[in-house]
């Protein structure tokens, strides 16, 4: 033990000397100090052993043996307990949320040191740029990895000879002239870790997808032509033109047309291929923009705006279809007017409400089923002002022209003509058409419809055989107003009749809405007298229309920026809506869906829904579908049969929208009670709000 503890730790270098000259002279007293230290220690630990007690806390726990002996067991985890543990992240991959791993190493102490490994390459490389070679290298990096050992080598080995302890001092001495001749000073170079990283994404591998339709069907044909097959095929032609030319001064018999027909077979079988063709481009250019347009046409069929459960009773308007004739980018809508027979078929007006820039118009024909081009195109002289489509025989269109003329289109004839059209000897107006509205059949079965003109005539047109016979329903007088006429007489002027409309149930009773703001409540009977007048407007009423459900409401609207609704029992209206001065309104239109909705165009680009059920004041959709200041909205117009409207501007655009379902909520009934249904539900509802308008009145009187 004594020889174990005379054992010195290691040192610096530069005592090792002076420890081995003076060594065995400290040998000797270091032990005996040691000794005596032991038995003083040795005898202080038997004392305090023997001498001291444990003493127990007062406030210590006091336990049982079993609770003692009782072994808890605790565990350590190597988990940091501050580390997150609902970290996620989104996978891009997968399309979802994933957990990520978190590191729960916990470093507590970080020491980056400068030393390399003798025989790694980077030591290699160090050595190489130093100039060393590898023995020297090698050497220095012994003396600096594992100096502790040498120092402990040198003061265990004890020195005998006082000369050789001096040799070696004097060549372990730094500032020796021997170490600075032998060895060269190492420069050392700071270390860093660099590390270089590089990343590239991943390009996506190109993929072509194509398509080939089936080539038709070819077959080969060849055949000869010489002088006289051309002269036959001319002379066949002069002879077609000759009896087509006969057709028409005289009605032919029907056993003459049955051998013309067979006559001319032959000849007309090329034109007949050709209809033929047509009828299959034309169903193929329908199935092409059916494809193009599959987005929107999905939409009308099967989409339904969620969102309206978070506006309360608020709705939108989805945009539809966009239609566009090139050749009438110029002219503005006039008139709309949906087909009662085919719900996807609509016409549109094509005119100028400048009435400076007066010119050629165009009555067009779209289609839901195809967006991109019109399917019935008819241009026209005069400007189209309106029009109407009858009910029953869908082929037959009235149209009523700026000029002051009304015709009537057959669809079912392929001529740009119209079948029926007004002339001065036939009693045509003298100023523009503003409206034309289809009526009953008279008692001869003859198809007629009504026009009313700023020349204060309410007209009946009848259609005879080939001609228009006119009647003269009413002329509208202009109250206090007289012109002086030839030779002295006193004439009274008439006024200008703007709109009309004529009642859903009572076929003989119409309204006439005039350029002074005035509405006239007509019967077909009485030609002399109104049943009843209305100071509806300061400025002219553009439109008036019977409610299509209860019998005694009808709507106006006028450039006063005011849409009115009217009891026309009572001379005053029952709602007022006022549209602030920059938006004078340009059409209104009730819902065919319901008593209570309708819709108004204003020239700033609003469209404006109203339902009266769900808020009487102010509008539950308010949208602008073209650009302010740039576009004026003219028309609108409810589909009867599918949720939509379209809207037509003054650049010969026509827009369709879709209504969300706020805009054509059905109300609720209360639990257990029984609401009518199908017409009679709609009646009550506007009877419901009649009914709280009257109220008031029959208590104040």
């Amino acid at each position: 033990m004594s020889s174990l503890n005379t054992v010195t730790a290691p040192v610096k270098k530069g005592i090792n000397i002076q420890r081995a000259l003076g060594g065995k002279s400290q040998k000797g007293a270091n032990k005996k100090k040691d000794e005596e230290e032991a038995v003083e220690n040795a005898d202080g630990w038997d004392e305090w052993s023997h001498g001291k007690a444990l003493i127990k806390p007062p406030d210590q726990l006091e336990l049982t043996e079993a609770e003692l002996n009782e072994e808890i067991t605790r565990i350590l985890t190597t988990n940091n307990p501050h580390a997150p543990q609902n970290v996620v992240r989104f996978s891009f991959k997968d399309r979802s949320h994933k957990p990520v791993a978190v590191d729960q190493t916990a470093v507590h102490f970080v020491l980056e040191g400068c030393l390399v490994h003798q025989d790694s390459d980077e030591a290699r490389r160090l050595r190489a740029k130093d100039g060393l070679p590898d023995e020297i290298a090698t050497a220095a990096t012994d003396m600096e990895t594992e100096p502790d050992e040498e120092k402990t080598e040198t003061t265990a080995t004890p020195v005998e000879d006082g000369g050789e302890a001096e040799e070696a001092g004097e060549e372990d001495r730094p500032d020796s002239c021997a170490s600075k001749t032998d060895k060269k000073e190492t420069k050392l170079t700071n270390q860093f870790n660099f590390s270089e990283r590089a990343s590239q994404t991943l390009n996506n591998p190109l993929r072509a997808r194509s398509c080939q339709t089936e080539p038709p069907p070819r077959s080969n044909f060849s055949d000869t032509s010489n002088q006289w097959e051309i002269y036959d095929a001319y002379v066949d032609e002069l002879q077609k033109q000759e009896k087509n030319k006969e057709k028409q001064k005289a009605g032919p018999s029907k056993k003459d047309d049955d051998k013309i027909k067979k006559k001319t077979m032959p000849v007309e079988t090329q034109g007949d291929d050709l209809t033929k063709v047509a009828k299959a481009a034309k169903i193929l250019g329908r199935m092409v923009n059916q494809n193009i347009f599959d987005d929107i046409t999905q939409d009308f069929k099967y989409y339904e705006d969620a969102s309206d459960e978070f506006r309360g009773q608020k709705g939108t308007l989805l945009p539809l279809w966009k239609f566009q004739y090139d050749e009438a980018k110029r002219l503005s809508v006039t008139a709309l007017c949906w087909n009662k027979k085919y719900q996807d078929l609509f016409a549109v007006g094509m005119g100028s409400y400048d009435f400076r820039k007066q010119g050629r118009g165009m009555l067009v024909f779209y289609s839901l089923k195809n967006p991109a081009f019109p399917e019935y195109i008819y241009p026209t002289t005069s400007g189209v002002m309106c029009l109407d489509i009858h009910e029953k025989r869908s082929y037959l269109v009235a149209v009523g022209y700026y000029d002051g003329c009304v015709a009537v289109y057959n669809l079912e004839k392929k001529r740009p003509d119209p079948v029926y059209k007004s002339s001065a000897k036939t009693g045509m107006h003298t100023h523009p058409v503003w409206q034309v509205c289809w009526q009953n059949d008279d008692m001869d079965n003859n198809s007629n419809f009504y026009s009313v003109s700023s020349d204060g005539r309410v007209v009946s047109w009848t259609l005879v055989k080939n001609e228009l016979v006119f009647t003269d329903i009413i002329k509208l007088p202009l109250k206090g107003a007289i012109a002086e006429g030839p030779e002295g007489t006193q004439q009274p002027i008439s006024a200008c009749g703007r709109s009309f409309d004529f009642h859903k149930q009572i076929d003989y009773l119409f309204l006439v809405g005039t350029e002074e703001g005035k509405i006239h409540k007509c019967s077909k009977t009485y030609s002399s007298h109104f049943l009843e007048t209305y100071n509806a407007h300061s400025r002219a009423v553009d439109a008036v229309q019977w409610n299509h459900f209860h019998p005694e409401v009808f709507i106006s609207c006028s450039s006063d920026w005011t849409v009115k609704i009217w009891d026309h029992t009572v001379n005053t209206p029952i709602f007022t809506f006022d549209f602030g001065i920059s938006a004078a309104v340009a059409d209104v239109a009730w819902a065919p869906y319901s008593s209570t909705v309708f819709a108004a165009v204003t020239i700033d680009g609003m469209v404006h829904v109203f339902d009266l059920s769900i808020n009487k004041y102010e509008a539950i959709c308010q949208q602008q579908v073209v650009a302010k200041m740039k576009t004026k909205l003219t028309h609108i117009e409810f589909n009867p049969i599918y949720p939509n409207i379209i809207v037509g501007d003054e650049r010969g655009c026509v827009r369709s929208f879709k209504l969300s379902p706020n805009l054509r909520k059905k109300p609720k009934g209360k639990k257990g009670q029984d609401l009518p249904k199908g017409p009679e539900e709609e009646v009550a509802k506007m009877e419901k709000l009649l009914s709280l308008l009257r109220e008031p009145e029959q208590s104040t009187v």
